[in-house]
């Protein structure tokens, strides 16, 4: 792309026209500028733009995100987007900071982001200039007290240094660290104390707040900065220089701006953001420099506390509130926790710190109506645990690691207190009595492991008759909605420690908030269901079950699905989740089937037309699936019926390219072809064939889907396999999937499906090229998963065909190679196998081996005979532990369910593991038996083989097998 006045008015006029509100041209000048950016020095044109000072400056600022957005898919290497070429990157670099200092605010904030996009990737060692001459640009910027420069320079000096806060600690982060220190760390002393000396100016003299606000900004950034430096270690230029920065921060907690506090405008925020950033400055000190910061503790436990105590009743300074408790926090769990021993001190904070952030705000209501999701997400999943409330509760817990016995104390009575106060006006006061609530379920104590949590603050069961209960059977579901959501979580909460007699006695009172207005109410009142059908007893049995729930079951599953009618809980995922678990616990009749169904069809017709919440589509999915396994447990005869619902949406799943669903689809159509009886309809034959076309084996996101769709045909339909050329499209399909490491698992499932169901002479024909296959990747890429997998087909086909096939159909390959494979493959990987079913499958097999192959029977094989019983005991005998090593290939898939994840199970579809040897009881017998019964045919042969090659420790193994099962190898 030249760079020429025709090039600048065209792309000028493009990002005009990408403001317009009209569609068409907007379209159409996105397609352009799309287009132009795959040319080369399209990022220099736009930046060329963006410093015309004669262009609009709505069109430049259009510009400047446009080439922002440009560095972000096209810096960095990669696909899919083509990296900038190397030296226009150059030019950019040599360009962007001059330009960036000389542009207005807004254009100054996208280059300033722009600038960190490339300095993330280049920065310190591809662009060592970068630093210098922002550190000589803000030398020449607060020497003329430009600070509008100053700070957009701090700005992307902030952003580059983020890194060391959240980067794991190596020597390479180390390195750039340093480099930063001693470029950065005197310029950033200096920019602070005189900063410092200009606000002491500007106060002195009653300066305006147009003065003051950007001062104020600058040492917040410096601030930032200062985190960022001293996040990983206290560098010792900071040590030595601790005293000017703690009287500064110490100052800024203490005095007050009026000029920007009370001045209305975003004033107070401007230095409240400050103040924030010296509180989790502090907090770092705190935290990890303890010793060299306890000379300054009380100073700011005292500026903190009155700060604090100012602050707490202001719902607009919540970050301040919520950092400056951070730091209380982390004092009470250190050794100067005594700061907080005096009854006084603690009566405080209950009354001035903990209880007026705890009490519900304007703006928890306004978000408890207005965003059910996120008022959710802060309350009941805790997730985030700096939410006002929650960070009040959490400076209690930590006065009580070292004082619980007076925390529960004032506590106690500040329940009461609130209590008392909501009894003398229920209506006007239901706040106190959510604060009561809020305190007990916010402070109990989640106990290791995931056990039912406790409370020493309240008798539970007391609190639960007398505050809770009165709310649960309020026949007013929409009334003081707060409220009963507060008594719905304390349900939840303390689910475990309600009697299962009172518990049973609510559910239909729970049921009932299914129907509220309210989505927060009816989420948690399904969310209160779903949790209690998880409770076990004392023996780990499910404390309620599907007699439980039986009576109301009906009106249950009617107020659920009418729960999805409401407005904006379309796609409620409490919802569905309890719809999937009461159908997983419930007696599935008839009667609750067919709505269901109906219901959870219609749903997912719904959701096809445009998948938002993939958690929801998840639960949508495993509740279809889990009515379908259990209803037709019950009644095989459902079947049909479930395919006549469910085929019109699966069909349209597939015909309209849903693609986010088409891994379930497979796996719902892989559990209703396993539900028929053969022969199976026409109608799946049709999908049978569909499976079989190379195109459906594309993506690789569907893969293990249709591996299970395609084992549940080989079982079902073996005879139809090796009708028209089937079964050599099914090993066409094997061949494609084996050849990949990232497949090659999925290609051993249908391979072992193969073999598990069709008979040798209608396999013998391809068995060679099936070997074939296999031995190439054992000799090109081989890898442990592979191996494994490979010892579990070989030992599936010698419990299935037979030994004598096996050595047969590999020497018709290559004459004697079995020996080779058990002498390199199998004796030193046997012990990797893992999995009740495979250990047993591997070991009988290679039992079989050695008590039935003459190869291994002959005098020459002695050796690699006792090798290989050897690694059968070592099988046997070893935990799993202490004979499987860690396996660094096979990566660690996080629980995460959405859009983006390769494939996601479902657990009611899954596919049930079957034992090809159900005959044999216990594998370590079945081996002694054999040995046995082969000694007996060759006298005194054995017993020396195995000690002249079996470690030690294995042989008394085998003997200790021999005397358990009373039998003996002679």
């Amino acid at each position: 792309m030249e760079l020429n006045p025709q090039t600048l008015a065209t792309l000028s006029q493009c990002f005009l026209d990408t403001l317009s509100p009209i569609p068409e041209p907007r379209r159409r000048a996105e397609s352009g500028l799309a287009e132009a950016a795959e040319r080369p020095s399209y990022g220099l044109a736009v930046l060329r733009l963006v410093s015309e000072r004669a262009v609009d400056e709505q069109i430049r600022q259009a510009a400047a995100v446009n080439f922002k957005n440009l560095l972000k898919a096209r810096w960095a290497p990669g696909p899919p987007a083509a990296p900038i070429a190397d030296h226009e990157k150059d030019q950019i670099k040599a360009l962007i900071v001059p330009l960036m200092l000389s542009s207005a605010p807004r254009i100054q904030s996208q280059l300033s982001e722009a600038l960190s996009v490339i300095g993330k990737h280049d920065f310190p060692n591809l662009w060592p200039t970068l630093l210098p001459e922002l550190r000589v640009s803000l030398e020449r910027a607060i020497e003329g007290s430009d600070y509008v420069s100053v700070n957009g320079i701090l700005a992307t000096i902030n952003s580059l240094f983020k890194k060391f806060r959240y980067q794991y600690k190596t020597n390479e982060l180390l390195y750039d660290l340093k480099y930063c220190l001693e470029n950065f760390q005197q310029p950033l002393l200096d920019v602070f104390k005189r900063t410092a000396g200009f606000i002491q100016t500007v106060v002195t003299a009653s300066g305006p707040a147009t003065t003051l606000k950007p001062l104020i900004e600058c040492q917040r950034l410096c601030c930032r900065i200062f985190y960022s430096l001293n996040f990983q270690d206290l560098p010792e230029f900071f040590e030595n220089n601790i005293d000017k920065w703690m009287s500064e921060f110490r100052t800024y907690l203490t005095v007050r701006y009026p000029v920007l506090e009370d001045g209305g405008g975003d004033g107070l925020a401007v230095v409240d953001e400050l103040r924030a950033a010296v509180c989790e400055n502090i907090n770092l000190y705190m935290e990890k420099e303890e010793e060299a910061f306890q000379g300054y503790l009380n100073g700011f436990v005292e500026a903190v506390w009155s700060l604090l105590v100012a602050t707490s009743a202001n719902s607009s300074r919540e970050r301040l509130t919520v950092t400056a408790i951070k730091f209380l926090t982390t004092v009470s769990t250190s050794v100067h926790h005594t700061l907080f021993a005096r009854d006084d001190i603690l009566q405080q904070i209950c009354q001035s710190i903990v209880i007026p952030n705890v009490r519900l705000r304007d703006e928890d209501e306004e978000l408890f109506e207005m965003n059910y999701v996120e008022f959710i997400r802060r309350d009941m999943e805790g997730s985030d645990l700096d939410t006002r409330r929650r960070i009040a509760c959490e400076l209690l817990k930590g006065i009580a690691t070292n004082y619980k016995q007076k925390v529960s104390e004032k506590v106690s009575e500040q329940i009461g207190i609130c209590l008392g106060l909501f009894q003398e006006n229920p209506a006007i006061n239901w706040k106190h009595k959510d604060c009561a609530i809020y305190l007990v379920v916010s402070l109990a104590t989640r106990n290791a492991g995931g056990g039912p949590v406790s409370t020493d603050l309240v008798d539970v069961g007391a609190f639960f008759e007398a505050v809770i209960v009165p709310e649960l059977r309020s026949q007013d579901v929409n009334g003081f909605p707060m409220l009963k959501a507060g008594a719905l979580k304390f349900f939840t909460t303390f689910r475990h420690h309600i009697p299962k007699h009172t518990a049973i006695a609510l559910f239909p009172d729970v049921v009932r908030f299914l129907s509220s207005d309210s989505n927060v109410v009816h989420s948690y009142a399904a969310s209160c269901i779903e949790k209690l059908l998880l409770v076990k007893d004392d023996k780990g049995q499910a404390r309620y079950g599907s007699s439980d729930i039986s009576p109301f079951l009906l009106a249950l599953m009617t107020n659920l699905f009418s729960a999805l009618d409401k407005p904006d809980s379309e796609e409620n995922q409490y919802v569905m989740k309890c719809i999937m678990r009461v159908l997983g616990v419930a007696d599935i009749t008839v009667e609750v089937a067919s709505p269901c169904i109906t219901g959870l069809t219609s749903v997912l017709n719904r959701v096809c037309e445009n998948p938002k919440n993939p958690i929801f589509n998840h639960y949508l999915f495993e509740g279809v699936a889990v009515l379908v396994r259990r209803a037709c447990e019950n009644d095989p005869s459902l079947v049909s019926a479930f395919e006549t619902s469910l085929f019109p949406s699966l069909q349209a799943i597939l015909g309209k390219e849903v693609t986010e669903f088409f891994p379930y689809a497979f796996q719902l159509l892989a559990q209703l072809v396993e539900l028929n009886r053969p022969p199976i309809p026409h109608h799946y034959m049709q999908i049978f064939d569909i499976l079989l076309l190379p195109d459906s084996w594309k993506k690789s996101a569907n893969v293990p889907a249709l591996v299970r769709l395609l084992q549940s045909f080989l079982q079902k339909a073996p005879r139809e396999l090796y009708q028209e050329g089937r079964l050599n499209q099914v090993l066409g399909i094997f061949n494609k999937l084996i050849l990949t490491p990232s497949t090659d698992e999925q290609g051993f499932y249908v391979l072992n499906t193969v073999i598990e169901n069709l008979d040798f002479d209608v396999i013998k024909e391809n068995i060679t090229h099936i070997w074939a296959s296999l031995f190439g990747r054992l000799q090109n890429s081989r890898t442990v998963k592979f191996i494994k997998s490979f010892l579990i087909f070989v030992s599936l086909f010698i419990v299935k065909h037979g030994s004598q096939n096996l050595v047969e159909s590999m020497d018709a390959l290559q004459s004697g190679i079995l020996l080779q494979i058990l002498d390199q493959i199998w004796v030193p990987n046997l012990k990797l196998i893992t999995g009740s079913i495979e250990l047993k499958l591997t070991s009988v097999a290679s039992t079989r081996l050695i008590c039935e192959s003459p190869m291994l029977l002959q005098p020459a094989a002695a050796k690699l005979w006792g090798k290989m019983l050897d690694s059968i005991v070592t099988l046997l005998s070893r935990p799993e532990q202490d004979r499987v090593e860690e396996e660094p290939e096979v990566p660690d898939f996080g629980e995460t369910v959405g859009y983006n994840a390769t494939f996601v199970h479902l657990y009611n579809a899954g596919k049930k593991e079957e034992d090809p040897l159900k005959e044999i009881k216990d594998p370590k017998n079945f081996l002694v038996a054999s040995l046995a019964n082969l000694s007996v045919h060759s006298p005194g042969t054995y017993p020396q083989v195995i000690s002249g090659n079996l470690d030690p420790a294995n042989q008394a193994a085998l003997l200790q097998f021999c005397s358990y099962f009373n039998v003996s190898i002679v």
